[in-house]
């Protein structure tokens, strides 16, 4: 599958002085400081290879003294940065634009776990601690970070204080906002501020650490947070089933819901079409029930006790869906290795959707009670506008937040339909969601790219208070330029 590149281009910034390069490379040494041109470029493109960007340098930190450094240098003679964790965004906020004039700040040398308190059920870690890294700390502790999410692997904690990143398990834990009880950052001007121990109470006004969730890099470099844990699973039902339609499945989550209660933590939306690429393109994969949809449910049970098993539970729900016709068929997995198997058709979607081709994705939320309207209208929408065009929904259906991708026409070239199609049809999703309440993000950010649907679509009094702290922390404009705000 080829795609089209995207260059990011930026305003016009004066580049980094040969004085700035020299002091910054005896700052960093060697494992901290590169031009060279074949090390830097794996980080110059994003992960999915479509957006690509240059920079003078890559600056590579081993700790927070190191990055306040850095900043008081920059800071100095306006030097811009633009900051990087995993490199594993979707919307372009960590590459930089193409003038080449940016220095990239990578965190991930910042990669210390720094405590782990099993009585307070805290983790400390640095920002470029891995996700997976922290999942891995926290149960040998006999506890869990209750977030994870397809780049789990790569993906660092950093990166998801600055996109308030969401996964699978938001209907019980939410986003990473609800999990941070602590931030360290270093502001524009190399200044530390230093919240990473948490509080019961700490009443002296607002709470700044909540600005930086979220900010996507352009108030402040995140270098370490404080993570709230929760106990450890001691067993988990994992359930598929069919429904007709979209509002079906909303139908299922309110029958459910009382029963199930807080011990639901995941309830996705998967359409048959998206089932069946994944059944066709994506090896080792079967389906769980033999009803072809046209619409399945995986959800997910848990319990964080031994003799709380909730296997009777979510088999007795999916029995009254059955009764009452809001399913039509249904199973629950066997083992472990079943349930993994469930999750992995959740989780191969994308896979299996780059197998057929090109396709425009879209991460967006509107209230939960609204999300079966929207997959049924914006389709039509799009397709009215677009003939040929065809559109696949699916996702976080209990939080309200769909993915949604659309293809161009079949026999066309995509490459050139997308270019010259694609903001278009891609304004109808957006515009669809904000009408309905929604957001244009609701887990990835708004990078580079939404960065003018945002300023378009966005609500201007939000919009206003976002430049209105920028200029507070940032007035020159050296964190992230062209990230985030419009």
């Amino acid at each position: 599958m080829t795609v089209t590149p995207i260059l990011l281009h930026g305003a016009s910034m004066p580049p980094p002085t040969p004085e700035l390069l020299a002091a910054l490379s005896d700052l960093l040494g060697p494992k901290g400081f590169t031009q060279d041109t074949d090390t830097m470029a794996p980080w110059l493109s994003d992960w999915r290879g479509q957006v690509h960007g240059a920079a003078a340098a890559m600056l590579s930190p081993v700790d927070t003294s190191e990055v306040q450094a850095i900043l008081r240098l920059c800071a100095a003679v306006g030097a811009t940065l633009t900051m990087q964790g995993g490199n594993s965004g979707q919307c372009g906020g960590a590459t930089p634009d193409d003038s080449g004039d940016a220095l990239l700040l990578s965190l991930r040398r910042m990669n210390r776990i720094r405590s782990v308190d099993a009585g307070a059920m805290q983790l400390m870690g640095d920002a470029g601690v891995i996700l997976t890294h922290a999942h891995e700390a926290a149960e040998a502790a006999g506890l869990r970070f209750p977030l994870t999410l397809g780049g789990k692997g790569s993906a660092t904690l950093g990166g998801l204080v600055s996109t308030n990143a969401g996964g699978t398990q938001v209907l019980r834990h939410g986003t990473m906002r609800a999990l941070i009880l602590g931030l360290e950052v270093v502001l524009a001007d190399g200044s530390l501020l230093d919240m990473m121990m948490p509080l019961a109470k700490d009443n002296q006004g607002f709470d700044p650490k909540q600005m930086f969730i979220g900010a996507e890099g352009t108030l402040g470099v995140v270098t370490g947070v404080t993570l709230r844990l929760v106990p450890n699973i001691a067993s988990r039902c994992v359930g598929w089933f069919s429904v007709g339609s979209p509002h079906d499945a909303l139908r299922a989550l309110r029958h459910i819901e009382p029963a199930l209660g807080k011990s639901l933590e995941g309830f996705e939306i998967i359409p048959q079409e998206a089932l069946d690429h994944v059944l066709h393109h994506v090896p080792g994969t079967r389906a769980p029930i033999a009803t072809t949809g046209p619409w399945h449910v995986l959800v997910e049970l848990v319990a964080e006790r031994e003799e709380a098993d909730p296997a009777p539970r979510v088999e007795a729900a999916l029995a009254e869906l059955l009764e009452a016709g809001i399913a039509s068929d249904a199973t629950i997995a066997a083992n472990e290795a079943q349930a993994e198997a469930f999750w992995k058709l959740r989780d191969s979607i994308s896979e299996g959707e780059r197998a057929v081709g090109p396709a425009i994705q879209h991460d967006i939320s509107v209230p939960v009670d609204r999300m079966p309207d929207y997959i049924d209208a914006v389709p039509h929408q799009i397709a009215a506008a677009f003939p040929g065009a065809t559109s696949l929904a699916f996702g976080h259906l209990g939080d309200g937040n769909v993915h949604f991708h659309f293809r161009p026409p079949i026999g066309t070239d995509a490459n050139a339909w997308i270019a010259e199609h694609g903001k278009g049809a891609s304004h109808i999703v957006y515009a669809a969601a904000v009408a309905m309440g929604g957001s244009i993000s609701a887990e990835h950010g708004i990078g580079r790219i939404k960065r003018d649907v945002l300023a378009e679509l966005g609500d201007p009094v939000r919009l206003s208070i976002l430049n209105a702290v920028k200029s507070a922390l940032d007035p020159r404009g050296l964190l992230n330029p062209g990230v985030l705000i419009p």
